[in-house]
């Protein structure tokens, strides 16, 4: 799309953990940088998004936060207004900026029609103006009986059939169809595309975390994620390094921005008597803390699986099984292949077995001998597609607007390896 200005909408509830913010983010750096005149607005509910760095020609809108209680249910995170109240203006200025902003593009992340149907409106405005309409998926969504409910009580599937243009899935068939087991038809399958992992990248500018570079020794990194649910795990852990004065190598462990900070005290005492353990809660560098490290024990959500086979890391994930079983299922089909090790936290947490498998982590086969065509031509494709959606123009002229330019077309998608009803860039 050179010489023309393009304009990229995507929206991400973000009710809770870094997952979503830190996928779009990574597609949104990713767009902004193949093309300089294209812009990308984010939409989001994350209190992190402002700690993380975009590159020139991205900026975002963050609308009210909300959090998930443990019953299912969501409150507003910080305003003292009831959740109807919150959701409407959530709802209101998702459309408004959808309206204003007048993209050319609108990719949805993972929730098909916004967190209780925020999205909607700004869908159903769009798809009247003709603009492009896509839903972005992770790899694994949850067991697929568990999502075929969760999507018929949100009535999903007519907006799968009747709004979207295309399904992009960020990984690939051989590891998992997020689609796999749903009664869909064949209109709605025909327009999922699969794009691989998504390569993740060190920053830029950002600062090497202080843990990483106050040491020389090999480290093993610790990291739960965004940390709402990753006590067990680094309970887990410390358990083992206290029951296993031995293990060779120390540990960097980063709670998660989310952890509670009773938590994160105690973990913080256990592991401040404990020679080689350092702890931290939260770095927007993480990358620079696990490239440095000997290997990475996680809770296996989707962007650290991605920053695991990005930065080529021997790993042993222990994923957790609720609410939804994503991770496990992400962790039972990569250990399959052959890319990392995995604990199943449900047959017991004896501090012993994570101390055999803190030991043995630096054996471990590295994911990059496993041999998966495409595994991390994510972003690229991702690209790819975004340029053939706009490849021409669909925004009806504004007064706001600049004089239309003739629009380059993209290159042709080759379609490589898919099954029947699938396609793969």
């Amino acid at each position: 799309m050179p010489g023309t200005k393009k304009r990229v909408l995507l929206y991400s509830h973000d009710s809770f953990g870094l997952g979503h913010v830190s996928r779009c983010r990574t597609i949104a750096n990713a767009i902004a940088e193949a093309d300089k005149s294209v812009s990308v607005l984010i939409i989001s509910g994350s209190p992190m998004i402002g700690s993380y760095e975009f590159r020139s020609g991205i900026d975002f809108v963050r609308v009210p936060g909300m959090v998930k209680l443990l019953n299912g249910e969501y409150d507003s995170a910080n305003l003292r207004v009831d959740v109807g109240h919150t959701l409407e203006m959530r709802s209101r200025i998702i459309r408004d900026t959808a309206d204003i902003y007048r993209p050319d593009l609108f990719i949805v992340d993972k929730e098909p029609l916004g967190l209780r149907g925020e999205v909607g409106p700004a869908l159903h405005l769009l798809k009247e103006r003709g603009t492009p309409l896509v839903l972005g998926l992770r790899d694994v969504m949850d067991d697929p009986a568990k999502l075929a409910a969760e999507w018929e009580r949100k009535n999903v599937v007519p907006a799968l059939r009747d709004l979207y243009d295309e399904i992009w899935t960020y990984g690939l068939p051989q590891i998992n169809d997020p689609l796999e087991g749903l009664d869909l038809a064949p209109s709605i399958r025909h327009k999922t595309v699969f794009t691989g992992y998504l390569r993740r990248e060190l920053p830029r500018h950002a600062d090497v975390p202080h843990a990483a570079a106050e040491t020389d020794s090999p480290y093993i990194l610790v990291t739960p994620g965004g940390g709402g649910d990753g006590v067990d795990l680094v309970d887990w852990v410390l358990s083992a390094y206290e029951t296993d004065r031995g293990i060779p190598y120390g540990a960097v462990i980063v709670f998660g921005p989310f952890m509670a900070a009773t938590a994160r005290d105690a973990f913080r005492d256990r592991a401040a008597r404990l020679r080689n353990v350092r702890t931290l809660t939260f770095t927007n560098n993480l990358g620079a803390l696990m490239e440095r490290a000997a290997g990475v024990v996680a809770m296996g959500g989707y962007n650290t699986f991605c920053e695991i086979l990005s930065f080529n890391k021997r790993a042993v994930i222990v994923p957790r099984t609720r609410p939804r079983l994503e991770q496990f299922i992400r962790a039972r089909a990569a250990r399959d292949a052959g890319l990392i090790e995995m604990l199943d936290a449900e047959r017991g947490r004896e501090p012993q077995v994570m101390a055999t498998a803190l030991r043995q982590l630096p054996q471990q086969g590295l994911p990059g001998d496993v041999v998966i065509p495409g595994l991390l031509d994510g972003l690229g494709n991702v690209w790819r597609l975004v340029a053939r959606q706009c490849a021409h123009p669909h925004r009806r002229p504004s007064p706001l607007d600049e004089p239309a330019t003739a629009v380059a077309a993209a290159p042709a998608l080759a379609t490589v390896d898919a099954p029947p009803g699938r396609a793969r860039v």
